[in-house]
């Protein structure tokens, strides 16, 4: 996660690419359902002798998903602290210039505490459900 967003930053969409910056954020779902399939298949394998029923997947998939709640909101604080400081105040600049939200919108939206909670919660939801998906692929008898 932490590389992704050096990457972003180092790329320009933290600031003059702002604009794009949205769609870009969904590249990195690929990789993220990527490490999903990954885990619940070595899972299988080391765990379960090569056999896995679709709760079992799930279950390796939920234990995932809460290490990577729990880390990302270290995440996002490192991100916002040290690798791209600027950002709240240029994604803020973009949405009131562009009429996108209203200055106090923007400023309740685009803060540090409001990105770690929706780091905290999209993660347990998100990865709720790829592995539960992941998991429907996964199983073996």
């Amino acid at each position: 996660m932490l590389s992704w967003m050096l990457l972003e930053k180092t790329l320009g969409y933290h600031d003059e690419k702002i604009a794009d910056h949205e769609w870009l954020t969904m590249v990195f779902l690929p990789f993220a359902i990527l490490m999903y399939v990954l885990a619940i298949r070595e899972t299988r394998r080391r765990v379960y002798g090569r056999k896995l029923t679709w709760l079992q997947g799930f279950t390796s998939g939920l234990i995932l998903t809460l290490f990577i709640a729990l880390l990302s909101p270290l995440a996002q604080y490192i991100t916002h602290n040290y690798i791209t400081p600027e950002y709240f105040e240029n994604v803020k600049n973009y949405s009131i210039t562009n009429n996108l939200m209203k200055i106090d919108e923007a400023n309740d939206y685009f803060s540090l505490n409001n990105y770690l909670w929706q780091s905290f919660i999209g993660a347990i939801l998100g990865g709720a459900v790829t592995s539960a998906i992941v998991a429907i692929f996964m199983r073996r008898s």
